[in-house]
């Protein structure tokens, strides 16, 4: 059985109230104008990147396809709705029968991204697309950002596992979505069992400091461990003092236990420590697992540590100072009437501030340089250049309102070990700098 088929074990009927109430106030003017069934073209971008980062994530988009295919106005929500008299009568019954039909294109979960890239591109009447807007960026934004952070740790970590734990430390729901998203981005396992039940990801876990505090002795905690989980479990070693831990734990498990972790103190001297002690009372297999509000820059200084392992919360699943991409959902392109066949018209907001947009519907492509290595992202309104025709980034997600495009998460993971390795070997340096390649604009009639 697939376990995203079960769904997530908290009871959510409807994904039609994660959203921004102008969204409905703008549905209701926009029936009673009579523009409302206009065709329309909204679009998801970010206009820059977070301050340092090189490149961004895609994550998310599975979340997108199902909160799309759930938006749906039931009868508690329509009560609620008509109770506060949020919308009048009229906009009540549209929304009762409320599915979207139309169409949705977006960069394909774990491809990278840059300022401008098409994220996500949404086709259909004015109507059923803006009610939209709120949750796809609630969702992009999120696991986008948590992606991004969780790529440039898996880059810092190279080979050595890592693990995410950050469920204690942000909202029980966004925990699940961070794991979800922490996975596409580089994570190996989570310890949350909701994200392990919900989309199939690895769990871990063995004990706290509290269950050694638990027992009179530290030994009689390892030997309870051990006597449940086996030799091969993962004892805790910092409670009191980490060299008489570990050789109690190698009294305990004997040379075949799995792992020890390390949660305190100055990592890189400890784990040199701990792997010297280790290997002289011949437990040479044992593994080294370090937590301890990792992030991406403490990783990398233990690069040259014994370290097997990393375990990751707090700064994981908050994006590693960086929340949110600032992705914004922007109509870039609408039909003159509400005739199917009028020709779209690009439109664009102009404003000070760097706010200003590009109007007309967009394409996507990566171009490579001789050796396969991105050199730009070019978008484009109109016709693709046909040397850019098989680079094409946007794929098709929905089609006449139904999902095209669903995939086991493993697939997009794979997808972004395979982007990352295309970016310029700049792209996992942890130094601050401008995105890693730029983003060029080609201009051409919108088409309809």
């Amino acid at each position: 059985m697939n376990t995203a088929d079960l769904g997530l074990p908290v009871d959510v009927p409807s994904t039609a109230l994660f959203t921004d109430q102008y969204e409905l106030t703008m549905l209701q003017a926009a029936l009673r104008a009579g523009t409302a069934e206009r065709r329309s073209v909204f679009e998801v971008f970010t206009r820059r990147l977070p301050d340092g980062r090189r490149y961004g994530v895609v994550a998310g988009t599975g979340r997108v396809l199902d909160a799309v295919e759930n938006f749906r106005f039931d009868n508690g929500v329509l009560t609620f709705l008509s109770d506060r008299k949020i919308v009048d009568e009229e906009t009540l019954e549209w929304l009762a029968g409320y599915r979207f039909s139309g169409d949705i294109w977006g960069y394909p979960e774990g491809e990278v991204y840059f300022p401008g890239s098409p994220v996500m591109r949404v086709e259909g009447t004015f109507a059923e697309c803006v009610l939209l807007e709120t949750v796809i960026l609630s969702i992009l934004n999120h696991d986008s950002a948590i992606a991004a952070a969780a790529s440039r740790m898996a880059s810092a970590a190279g080979d050595r596992q890592l693990i995410e734990m950050g469920a204690r430390r942000t909202h029980e729901l966004a925990a699940v979505a961070a794991a979800r998203a922490a996975y596409v981005g580089g994570f190996a396992t989570t310890s949350d069992l909701a994200a392990g039940f919900r989309y199939g990801i690895p769990t871990v876990g063995t004990s706290a400091h509290a269950f050694t505090l638990l027992h009179d002795r530290e030994r009689d905690a390892f030997q309870a461990q051990v006597n449940s989980l086996g030799r091969g479990t993962t004892l805790l070693v910092d409670t009191y003092d980490v060299a008489e831990a570990v050789r109690t734990a190698v009294e305990v498990a004997g040379p075949e236990l799995g792992a020890v972790r390390i949660d305190s103190g100055d990592l890189l001297l400890v784990a040199h420590r701990v792997r010297q002690q280790l290997d002289e009372l011949g437990a040479r297999s044992t593994r080294i697992v370090v937590t301890s509000d990792l992030d991406e820059y403490a990783i990398a200084s233990l690069a040259a540590a014994p370290v097997d392992a990393y375990g990751v919360g707090t700064q994981l699943v908050t994006g590693s100072g960086n929340p949110t991409c600032s992705m914004v959902y922007k109509l870039v392109a609408r039909a003159g009437s509400a005739d199917p066949g009028a020709p779209l018209v690009p439109v664009a907001k102009k404003a000070a501030g760097g706010k200003t947009s590009l109007g007309g519907r967009k394409w996507a492509a990566r171009r490579l340089d001789a050796d396969g290595v991105a050199e730009a992202e070019v978008v484009g309104t109109g016709a693709v250049p046909a040397e850019l025709a098989d680079r094409q980034l946007l794929v098709e997600l929905v089609k006449s309102g139904e999902v095209v495009a669903r995939e086991p998460l493993d697939v997009p993971r794979e997808r972004h070990i395979a982007a990352r390795a295309n970016l310029p070997l700049s792209a996992t340096q942890l130094s601050r700098g401008e995105p890693v390649i730029p983003t060029e604009y080609v201009h051409g009639r919108s088409g309809s």
